[in-house]
């Protein structure tokens, strides 16, 4: 793994899911070998997001939640308030990865972050995301374009996982889904800010990045 300087963090806030998507694709189209990668962390406003070979039938009662058809690998998913989101805008070959090393790199991260906080993580064969028990807690799509990612992870903190019924989640009928929050003792759930520092700190370093600093966002995002 190549050892890297400082990572580039953009902070978007809370942001509706398609300018974030175009955003993305806007971003990798225009770089070259010299573009610096990038993590944007992201809460998003409800949506379910369905992959390039999502099937109809895993949307079982979307209501009044938008269904966006995205790019990424992967079925179906949920995005709202109290998730952590952060897109992975890297050059795989400047890390020296793979994509099967990039994923784990980000399963990693997740996985150190539960344990600090005494959790055990797990993964499951042809299931990417991270698990504790039999609930998911975090799920991840990536899509590779011209050597370059976008996409990444979806972290469940203290989101609201009612709209979780309204769809098979990834494509698993019956799948069970968690949050940090249900996880720790009443009044030891850390702050959103907190947790995403710690998760980003994880994944730069997974990723090869001696350390990562916030910088503005030079992107425009438009409804």
């Amino acid at each position: 793994m190549a050892v890297l300087e400082s990572l580039d963090v953009c902070q978007l806030g809370l942001q509706a899911y398609p300018p974030v998507l175009e955003a993305m694709k806007a971003f990798t189209n225009a770089r070259n070998r010299d573009t610096p990668d990038q993590l944007w962390l992201v809460q998003h406003e409800p949506v379910f997001t369905q992959g390039q070979v999502g099937k109809p039938e895993h949307l079982l009662m979307p209501g009044d939640i938008p269904v966006i058809k995205t790019d990424r690998g992967g079925q179906v998913t949920y995005h709202g308030p109290g998730q952590i989101v952060i897109y992975v805008l890297v050059n795989l070959k400047r890390l020296s990865f793979n994509v099967r090393e990039l994923v784990c790199a980000i399963e990693i991260s997740i996985k150190q972050l539960l344990a600090d906080y005494d959790i055990e993580g797990v993964n499951r064969d042809k299931a990417p995301g991270v698990y504790v028990g039999e609930a998911k807690i975090a799920s991840l799509g990536l899509r590779i374009r011209k050597g370059n990612s976008y996409h990444g992870l979806a972290f469940n903190a203290e989101l609201d996982l009612e709209p979780f019924e309204r769809i098979n989640p990834c494509g698993y009928p019956g799948l069970a889904m968690t949050r940090l929050k249900d996880q720790l003792s009443e009044g030891d759930m850390p702050s959103m800010d907190k947790l995403s520092e710690q998760l980003l700190e994880k994944l730069a370093a997974n990723l090869g990045y001696n350390s990562w600093c916030y910088k503005t966002p030079d992107i425009l995002l438009e409804a």
